[in-house]
């Protein structure tokens, strides 16, 4: 689904496997449903994208692209829009990796500290963190570029972000500021453009609340519709702000990791407490300490799953199944760091991280497609690509799915019994339907804000399938990413692979067609009376889409509790029960989100860096740890 570069043409990430894919296939294309008049498509520019002249070697397949190597390093700060770090024209140098050389898997690891499975954000961060600390790390990604779920495409003009618009963790002060941290490490800062409004909610009963970036303006609009539960709205979002206050003042480090624990403990004992006590707790329950007004209730449910999906997962999940701390560190740091769109569009994000890792003496191998890990005497030591080739490190970090990881990339006989349990507490989340539009700007009014959630009718409807609608028009914050007098429309609804499975490619299509349009007709009775009419550009995508291009397992974003959680005491941390084999992404604590997924990549560099002898590490404090940590899990 991903496509980028500088040249305005799809770009080469759609090609799964180069060698296995048919280019003349329109339906390998990102299934574009367009309602004007289509360019034809030139594939002559793969030509100067996989075969540069300055290659050593005519064998393209064999070469890497983008960032692996640096000719020159540059140790100055690099501050950069977006679309200066996209082009994805450059080549470089062929090297040990891009040749494709195996490396045996002697005492050194194959010469790598770590091995990192995608490069979505949470394996970006996980990278870079490593790399600064010292480590030889190799990403492998299977598309051309990185990015996974936060990566971007170009059509006729236009740039799209694959998944979430709104942006946590760009703020310039506090903890939880964990991707301008990310960036920082690795001597990149990106610009951005701060939103006023984290989100306008249109629900049931005419009741529209927008999220103001200032904590008393949101609060004073909220209490003004439900005067009559102002004391319970301010305690409930009291607890959010004492959470994030202790979280936020708390260095992020790997809770696997006992040393930093005691270390924080001793400096911080009130903070660390305060998270003890609510780590097994969930939102909706706390607000039904203080709140009785059932439609204040369901909006709690609303604000929790769209601030969390618009991080990026598409929740289907009320408060009751939320935990309390991740409902607080969003639902605060939306008013405290603000939400801030990267300029250039979110893309950029992942293209500074690659390039920080290169210039820190590591590296990114793309059409990389890992098939296996290599599992020898329970220890995990390497990974096997499509093509047969086979690389070998100490450490190996899957940013897959735990379905994917567990699933696919681990033979039966090497799964441990944790995955079990994990199962039993966790579903997959229901995937969605996607529409990326092009429209003229006109059929927007004047005070238009950036980021929408719809439920029209009924509180039920929440979490259905196709019940509430999520919308995003970056172009309110930065019209660059379309074309002069034109916005982008980037509108997502839950779904499920399931309604979309068993239909012939005819019927597939009219499906696609025939839900966008009644979603589009939704939007179009709310709020823009006209917008049908004023599409000049349009494409649909379904889970089976984000199943194929994001190798997400039934395009899943992370896990669903079965029924209602104790907390986070369910969710898995960075390390498995196979010994060398790590996890980090939106399967793991403390959940889906891009900055809950960077959260996770910072989490588990701690961790590897310790196993690895890059971080101070107590073997003894480790086993009773891990052992404490196994046992709160299955209590859950």
């Amino acid at each position: 689904m991903q496509l980028a570069g500088s040249v305005g043409l799809p770009n080469s990430q759609f090609f799964l496997d180069f060698k296995s894919t048919q280019l003349g296939n329109p339906a390998f294309l990102y299934e574009r449903r367009c309602t004007k008049k289509v360019n034809a498509l030139n594939y002559s520019f793969l030509h100067s994208v996989f075969c540069s002249k300055s290659l050593k070697t005519g064998n393209c397949y064999k070469q890497e692209m983008g960032f692996l190597k640096s000719v020159k390093r540059n140790k100055n700060l690099c501050s950069v829009r977006a679309k200066s770090v996209m082009n994805v024209t450059k080549v470089v140098e062929k090297d040990d990796v891009t040749e494709g050389k195996s490396k045996n898997s002697g005492g050194d690891g194959g010469g790598y500290d770590a091995i990192v499975i995608g490069s979505g954000i949470g394996g970006l961060v996980a990278a870079t963190q490593l790399a600064v600390k010292g480590a030889k790390v190799l990403v492998l990604e299977k598309y051309v570029i990185p990015g996974g779920s936060s990566g971007f495409y170009e059509r006729d003009g236009y740039t799209f972000d694959v998944g979430s618009s709104v942006m946590f963790g760009f703020s310039d002060k506090g903890n939880l500021n964990l991707i301008t941290q990310a960036l920082a490490a690795v001597g990149c800062k990106m610009e951005v453009i701060p939103d006023p409004t984290t989100v306008h909610f249109h629900l049931p009963n005419s009741l529209s609340v927008q999220v103001h970036r200032k904590y008393d303006d949101f609060i004073s609009e909220l209490t003004s519709k439900f005067p009559h539960e102002k004391e319970g709205i301010h305690k409930f979002y009291d607890v959010c702000w004492k959470i994030f206050n202790s979280l936020n003042s708390l260095e992020v480090k790997s809770l696997e990791e006992p040393l930093y624990l005691f270390g924080q403990f001793f400096k911080k004992p009130v903070e660390c407490l305060t998270l003890a006590y609510y780590l097994p707790q969930n939102a909706g329950s706390i607000a039904r300490n203080f709140i009785k007004d059932p439609e204040v209730l369901s909006f709690i449910d609303a604000e929790v799953g769209y601030t969390l999906s618009k991080c990026f997962i598409v929740s289907t999940v009320n408060a009751l199944q939320t935990p309390m701390i991740n409902a607080s560190m969003v639902l605060c740091d939306r008013h405290y760091g603000g939400i801030n769109y990267p300029v250039g569009g979110v893309g950029g994000i992942a293209k500074s991280l690659a390039k920080g890792l290169i210039d820190h003496g590591s590296g990114i191998l793309y059409k990389a497609n890992v098939t296996s890990i290599i599992v020898d005497n329970e220890k995990a030591v390497g990974v096997r690509l499509s093509d047969g080739r086979e690389f070998f490190a100490k450490t190996i970090i899957s940013n897959a799915t735990r379905w994917d990881t567990f699933g696919k990339l681990l033979k039966k006989q090497d799964l441990p019994k944790e995955e079990e349990n994990f199962k039993k507490v966790y579903v997959k989340a229901p995937s969605f339907l996607s529409i990326h539009m092009g429209v003229k700007a006109e059929v927007l009014p004047p005070d238009t804000d950036c980021h929408h959630f719809v439920l029209e009718d009924d509180w039920k409807n929440l979490e259905e399938p196709y019940g509430s609608i999520f919308l995003s028009i970056p172009t309110i914050l930065d019209s660059s990413l379309a074309p002069k007098g034109r916005h982008i429309l980037h509108i997502f609804t839950t779904s499920s692979i399931e309604d979309w499975q068993g239909l012939s490619t005819k019927d597939y299509e009219a499906k696609k067609e025939l839900v966008a349009d009644k979603i589009i007709s939704r939007l179009e009775k709310k709020l823009f009376p006209g917008l049908k009419s004023s599409i000049e550009f349009k494409e649909v995508g379904t889970p089976k889409t984000h199943r194929r291009y994001l190798a997400r397992d039934s395009g899943t974003y992370g896990p669903m509790p079965r029924g209602v959680p104790k907390g986070l005491l369910g969710m898995p941390f960075n390390t498995t029960a196979i010994n060398g084999l790590y996890c980090v992404g939106d399967s793991c604590f403390p959940g889906q989100g891009v900055i809950a997924v960077a959260f996770s990549g910072v989490m588990c560099a701690h961790r590897v860096a310790a196993d690895v002898g890059l971080e101070k590490k107590s073997p003894i404090l480790d086993a009773g740890l891990l052992g404490v940590l196994g046992w709160l899990r299955s209590l859950a």
